[in-house]
């Protein structure tokens, strides 16, 4: 069992950065592929970025490629989202996921997260 909480979320700037921080309990974080997804208001949740379990391969969407890194420190059970020039495009709940493999899929998580809200004004 992985339990998984965001934070960072925010009201910003279009062009400001963020960092999300996605703390989890328990010992087996580092066994787990970790994503963020999000949501935005009356929109399906979408896939942002993935890490490995290792921190070796990552995985972004089209939408923050370039903008976006997603990186884990396994000793501190953490994952985080760096998220530079933001876009009101950004706005969205962001949610942690865990899940065996590095995927974009949001079937393919076991765990999530409440999420964070993060809103971007232009």
């Amino acid at each position: 069992q992985v339990q998984l909480v965001e934070s960072g979320g925010g009201l910003v700037q279009a062009g400001d950065s963020l960092r999300l921080s996605c703390a989890a309990s328990g010992r087996t974080f580092s066994s787990y592929a970790m994503g963020w997804f999000r949501q935005a208001p009356g929109k399906e949740r979408e896939f942002a970025a993935a890490i490995s379990w290792s921190g070796g391969s990552t995985y972004y969407a089209d939408s923050v490629k370039g903008r976006f890194t997603i990186s884990r420190d396994n000793a501190k059970n953490t994952v985080y989202l760096q998220m530079n020039s933001l876009k009101p495009e950004d706005t969205a709940v962001y949610y942690c996921a865990a899940g065996s493999t590095l995927s974009p899929n949001y079937y393919d998580m076991y765990y999530w997260g409440k999420g964070t809200l993060v809103t971007v004004s232009s």
